[in-house]
Protein backbone atom coordinates (compact mmCIF):
# COMPACT_ATOMS: atom_id res chain seq x y z
CA UNK A 1 0.00 0.00 0.00
CA UNK A 2 0.57 3.42 -0.13
CA UNK A 3 -0.07 5.32 2.60
CA UNK A 4 -0.62 8.99 2.74
CA UNK A 5 -1.82 12.16 4.90
CA UNK A 6 -3.90 14.51 3.00
CA UNK A 7 -5.81 17.92 3.77
CA UNK A 8 -8.88 18.24 1.69
CA UNK A 9 -11.56 21.30 2.26
CA UNK A 10 -9.17 21.82 5.34
CA UNK A 11 -9.28 18.79 6.88
CA UNK A 12 -6.27 16.22 7.35
CA UNK A 13 -6.76 12.58 7.47
CA UNK A 14 -5.19 9.55 6.17
CA UNK A 15 -5.59 7.99 3.13
CA UNK A 16 -3.84 5.12 0.54
CA UNK A 17 -3.24 5.66 -2.94
CA UNK A 18 -5.16 4.14 -5.86
CA UNK A 19 -4.00 5.01 -9.02
CA UNK A 20 -4.58 9.39 -9.73
CA UNK A 21 -6.98 9.00 -6.24
CA UNK A 22 -6.82 8.52 -2.80
CA UNK A 23 -9.22 6.53 -0.35
CA UNK A 24 -10.39 8.15 3.01
CA UNK A 25 -9.51 5.80 5.82
CA UNK A 26 -10.80 8.00 8.73
CA UNK A 27 -13.27 5.41 8.98
CA UNK A 28 -10.49 3.19 10.37
CA UNK A 29 -8.36 5.43 11.99
CA UNK A 30 -10.88 7.87 13.10
CA UNK A 31 -9.74 11.78 13.24
CA UNK A 32 -6.32 11.30 14.71
CA UNK A 33 -4.12 11.55 11.37
CA UNK A 34 -1.00 10.59 13.02
CA UNK A 35 1.23 7.87 10.63
CA UNK A 36 2.76 7.08 13.24
CA UNK A 37 -0.25 5.71 15.90
CA UNK A 38 -1.78 4.03 12.57
CA UNK A 39 2.13 2.42 12.43
CA UNK A 40 1.29 1.15 16.14
CA UNK A 41 -1.76 -0.49 15.07
CA UNK A 42 -0.63 -1.57 11.38
CA UNK A 43 -0.73 -5.45 11.97
CA UNK A 44 -4.60 -5.53 13.45
CA UNK A 45 -5.43 -2.62 11.09
CA UNK A 46 -4.76 -4.21 7.72
CA UNK A 47 -7.20 -6.24 6.98
CA UNK A 48 -9.56 -3.32 7.13
CA UNK A 49 -7.16 -0.60 5.50
CA UNK A 50 -6.61 -3.09 2.67
CA UNK A 51 -10.51 -3.79 2.29
CA UNK A 52 -11.10 0.01 2.76
CA UNK A 53 -12.97 1.23 -0.75
CA UNK A 54 -13.79 4.50 0.21
CA UNK A 55 -14.92 7.83 0.16
CA UNK A 56 -12.24 8.93 -2.15
CA UNK A 57 -10.94 11.79 -3.94
CA UNK A 58 -8.88 12.81 -7.33
CA UNK A 59 -5.25 13.49 -6.08
CA UNK A 60 -5.31 16.59 -7.82
CA UNK A 61 -8.09 17.81 -5.48
CA UNK A 62 -6.06 16.96 -2.30
CA UNK A 63 -2.94 18.87 -0.80
CA UNK A 64 -0.58 15.45 0.06
CA UNK A 65 1.23 16.33 3.53
CA UNK A 66 4.20 14.73 5.09
CA UNK A 67 3.11 11.72 5.67
CA UNK A 68 5.13 11.43 9.19
CA UNK A 69 4.50 14.66 10.84
CA UNK A 70 5.60 13.54 14.58
CA UNK A 71 8.49 10.88 14.32
CA UNK A 72 10.07 10.39 17.91
CA UNK A 73 13.51 10.69 15.46
CA UNK A 74 14.64 11.75 12.21
CA UNK A 75 18.35 10.46 11.52
CA UNK A 76 20.62 10.77 9.10
CA UNK A 77 23.70 8.89 7.84
CA UNK A 78 26.98 10.59 6.35
CA UNK A 79 28.95 10.18 3.47
CA UNK A 80 27.14 6.35 3.06
CA UNK A 81 27.85 6.22 -1.08
CA UNK A 82 31.15 5.26 -2.31
CA UNK A 83 31.26 8.18 -4.72
CA UNK A 84 30.21 10.54 -2.60
CA UNK A 85 32.24 9.73 0.14
CA UNK A 86 35.37 9.91 -2.27
CA UNK A 87 33.76 13.66 -3.94
CA UNK A 88 34.11 14.33 -0.20
CA UNK A 89 37.53 12.73 0.45
CA UNK A 90 38.56 15.09 -2.46
CA UNK A 91 37.73 18.23 -0.94
CA UNK A 92 39.54 17.48 1.84
CA UNK A 93 36.75 15.73 4.40
CA UNK A 94 37.96 12.45 5.89
CA UNK A 95 36.12 9.03 5.06
CA UNK A 96 35.03 7.83 8.08
CA UNK A 97 35.99 4.75 9.30
CA UNK A 98 32.35 3.98 11.14
CA UNK A 99 28.93 4.39 10.25
CA UNK A 100 28.89 8.33 10.89
CA UNK A 101 25.37 9.63 12.17
CA UNK A 102 23.70 12.42 12.65
CA UNK A 103 20.37 14.12 14.27
CA UNK A 104 17.34 16.37 11.90
CA UNK A 105 15.63 17.60 14.49
CA UNK A 106 11.81 17.30 13.53
CA UNK A 107 10.61 20.30 13.27
CA UNK A 108 12.37 20.99 9.72
CA UNK A 109 10.36 17.80 8.34
CA UNK A 110 7.53 19.96 5.95
CA UNK A 111 5.62 18.07 3.07
CA UNK A 112 6.64 16.26 -0.13
CA UNK A 113 5.72 19.61 -2.29
CA UNK A 114 6.23 22.38 0.20
CA UNK A 115 8.43 25.24 -0.31
CA UNK A 116 11.52 25.32 1.23
CA UNK A 117 13.14 28.26 2.91
CA UNK A 118 16.68 29.42 1.75
CA UNK A 119 17.78 30.92 5.23
CA UNK A 120 18.43 34.43 5.45
CA UNK A 121 21.49 33.74 7.47
CA UNK A 122 22.71 30.73 4.93
CA UNK A 123 24.28 31.45 1.47
CA UNK A 124 25.12 27.56 1.29
CA UNK A 125 21.95 25.72 1.08
CA UNK A 126 22.23 22.43 -0.36
CA UNK A 127 20.22 19.61 -1.45
CA UNK A 128 20.27 15.68 -1.05
CA UNK A 129 18.01 13.27 -2.45
CA UNK A 130 17.91 9.98 -0.01
CA UNK A 131 16.02 6.63 0.52
CA UNK A 132 14.40 7.16 3.97
CA UNK A 133 13.23 3.83 5.64
CA UNK A 134 10.63 4.18 7.70
CA UNK A 135 10.39 1.97 11.04
CA UNK A 136 7.45 -0.41 11.82
CA UNK A 137 7.99 -1.65 15.61
CA UNK A 138 9.49 -0.66 18.60
CA UNK A 139 13.04 -2.54 18.66
CA UNK A 140 16.30 -2.83 20.22
CA UNK A 141 19.50 -4.89 19.11
CA UNK A 142 17.73 -5.58 15.79
CA UNK A 143 20.43 -8.04 14.06
CA UNK A 144 20.84 -7.34 10.50
CA UNK A 145 19.46 -10.11 9.21
CA UNK A 146 16.70 -9.32 11.04
CA UNK A 147 15.99 -5.48 10.26
CA UNK A 148 14.02 -5.93 7.05
CA UNK A 149 11.07 -7.14 9.70
CA UNK A 150 11.38 -4.09 11.66
CA UNK A 151 10.58 -1.96 8.46
CA UNK A 152 7.27 -0.19 7.54
CA UNK A 153 7.93 1.11 4.68
CA UNK A 154 10.24 3.85 2.71
CA UNK A 155 9.73 7.25 1.10
CA UNK A 156 11.95 10.14 -0.44
CA UNK A 157 14.07 12.45 1.83
CA UNK A 158 15.47 15.72 0.80
CA UNK A 159 18.43 16.27 3.37
CA UNK A 160 18.40 20.18 2.40
CA UNK A 161 21.87 21.09 4.36
CA UNK A 162 23.23 24.71 4.94
CA UNK A 163 26.89 23.83 4.45
CA UNK A 164 28.25 26.98 6.19
CA UNK A 165 25.81 26.12 8.88
CA UNK A 166 27.29 22.64 9.41
CA UNK A 167 30.59 23.55 9.98
CA UNK A 168 29.67 26.10 12.95
CA UNK A 169 28.11 22.48 14.73
CA UNK A 170 30.28 19.34 14.65
CA UNK A 171 27.34 17.49 15.35
CA UNK A 172 26.00 18.86 11.81
CA UNK A 173 22.28 19.57 13.88
CA UNK A 174 22.05 23.41 13.44
CA UNK A 175 23.09 22.51 9.38
CA UNK A 176 20.80 19.93 8.83
CA UNK A 177 17.61 20.88 10.88
CA UNK A 178 16.32 24.76 9.32
CA UNK A 179 12.61 24.61 9.56
CA UNK A 180 11.35 23.16 6.03
CA UNK A 181 14.82 21.55 5.73
CA UNK A 182 13.60 17.93 5.77
CA UNK A 183 10.72 17.20 2.53
CA UNK A 184 9.29 13.72 2.91
CA UNK A 185 6.94 11.60 0.87
CA UNK A 186 5.41 11.88 -1.29
CA UNK A 187 3.57 8.54 0.74
CA UNK A 188 4.90 5.84 2.94
CA UNK A 189 5.10 2.84 0.83
CA UNK A 190 4.92 -0.24 2.30
CA UNK A 191 7.87 -2.82 2.62
CA UNK A 192 5.78 -5.40 1.10
CA UNK A 193 5.72 -3.09 -2.32
CA UNK A 194 9.52 -2.59 -2.52
CA UNK A 195 11.08 -5.79 -3.63
CA UNK A 196 14.67 -5.07 -3.44
CA UNK A 197 15.70 -1.49 -1.45
CA UNK A 198 19.00 -1.84 -2.20
CA UNK A 199 18.36 -1.86 -5.78
CA UNK A 200 16.67 1.41 -6.44
CA UNK A 201 17.72 4.06 -8.78
CA UNK A 202 17.72 7.58 -7.50
CA UNK A 203 17.45 10.72 -9.36
CA UNK A 204 17.53 14.88 -8.21
CA UNK A 205 16.62 17.61 -10.62
CA UNK A 206 16.96 21.32 -10.30
CA UNK A 207 15.23 23.27 -12.50
CA UNK A 208 15.20 20.04 -14.98
CA UNK A 209 18.79 19.68 -14.85
CA UNK A 210 19.95 16.03 -13.29
CA UNK A 211 22.42 16.83 -10.79
CA UNK A 212 22.03 13.58 -8.94
CA UNK A 213 21.72 9.65 -10.80
CA UNK A 214 22.80 6.51 -8.77
CA UNK A 215 21.72 3.21 -7.11
CA UNK A 216 20.82 2.38 -3.59
CA UNK A 217 23.57 -0.76 -4.59
CA UNK A 218 26.02 1.67 -3.72
CA UNK A 219 25.69 2.19 -0.41
CA UNK A 220 28.94 1.95 1.84
CA UNK A 221 26.58 0.32 4.90
CA UNK A 222 23.74 -1.13 3.81
CA UNK A 223 19.98 -0.67 5.37
CA UNK A 224 20.07 -3.77 7.62
CA UNK A 225 23.36 -2.80 8.89
CA UNK A 226 22.25 0.79 9.42
CA UNK A 227 19.36 -0.09 11.55
CA UNK A 228 22.19 -3.20 13.41
CA UNK A 229 24.25 0.01 14.52
CA UNK A 230 21.13 2.41 15.27
CA UNK A 231 19.29 -0.13 17.55
CA UNK A 232 22.86 -1.18 19.59
CA UNK A 233 22.85 2.51 21.03
CA UNK A 234 18.76 3.19 21.08
CA UNK A 235 15.60 1.99 20.99
CA UNK A 236 14.14 2.69 17.54
CA UNK A 237 10.16 3.60 17.75
CA UNK A 238 7.70 3.32 14.67
CA UNK A 239 7.36 6.08 12.85
CA UNK A 240 11.39 7.15 12.84
CA UNK A 241 12.53 8.00 9.99
CA UNK A 242 16.44 7.12 8.87
CA UNK A 243 17.36 8.97 5.45
CA UNK A 244 20.44 6.54 4.17
CA UNK A 245 22.41 8.59 2.38
CA UNK A 246 23.01 10.71 -0.45
CA UNK A 247 25.08 9.77 -3.98
CA UNK A 248 27.67 12.09 -5.65
CA UNK A 249 26.69 15.24 -7.28
CA UNK A 250 25.63 17.31 -4.62
CA UNK A 251 26.05 21.52 -5.11
CA UNK A 252 28.82 21.62 -2.69
CA UNK A 253 31.79 20.73 -4.36
CA UNK A 254 31.02 22.83 -7.57
CA UNK A 255 29.99 25.94 -5.82
CA UNK A 256 26.24 25.19 -6.95
CA UNK A 257 23.98 26.03 -4.38
CA UNK A 258 20.24 26.06 -4.36
CA UNK A 259 18.98 30.00 -5.08
CA UNK A 260 15.22 31.53 -4.36
CA UNK A 261 13.01 30.51 -7.43
CA UNK A 262 15.31 27.24 -7.98
CA UNK A 263 12.77 24.03 -8.17
CA UNK A 264 13.75 20.56 -6.75
CA UNK A 265 12.30 17.05 -8.01
CA UNK A 266 13.47 13.71 -6.48
CA UNK A 267 12.85 10.61 -7.67
CA UNK A 268 13.42 6.97 -6.04
CA UNK A 269 11.73 3.82 -8.07
CA UNK A 270 8.60 2.78 -6.77
CA UNK A 271 8.08 5.78 -4.39
CA UNK A 272 7.36 8.50 -6.56
CA UNK A 273 8.28 11.99 -6.66
CA UNK A 274 8.78 14.99 -4.95
CA UNK A 275 8.69 18.37 -5.71
CA UNK A 276 10.02 21.48 -3.71
CA UNK A 277 10.30 25.02 -4.86
CA UNK A 278 13.16 26.86 -2.52
CA UNK A 279 11.22 30.28 -1.17
CA UNK A 280 12.73 33.46 0.30
CA UNK A 281 12.87 33.66 3.84
CA UNK A 282 10.67 35.68 6.53
CA UNK A 283 13.27 35.94 8.78
CA UNK A 284 11.14 38.76 10.43
CA UNK A 285 8.28 36.51 11.45
CA UNK A 286 6.97 36.72 14.63
CA UNK A 287 5.32 33.50 15.84
CA UNK A 288 2.45 33.78 17.51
Amino acid sequence: MKLARFTEQGRTRIGKIEGDRIVDLSAITGDNHSMRRLLNHYRDWLPALQAATGPMFALSGVTLEAPIADPQKFLGIGMNYRQHAEEARQAGIPIPESQLWFNKQVSCITGPFAGVVKPAVSDKVDYEIELGVVIGQRCRHVKAADAADVIAGYLIVNDVSARDWLQKSPTFTLGKSFDTHGPIGPWLTTADEIADPQDLQMSLYVNGERRQHWRTSDMIHTLYQQIEYLSTVMTLEPGDILATGTPSGIGAPTGRFLQVGDVMRLEIDGLGFIENPVIADCAQEVMP
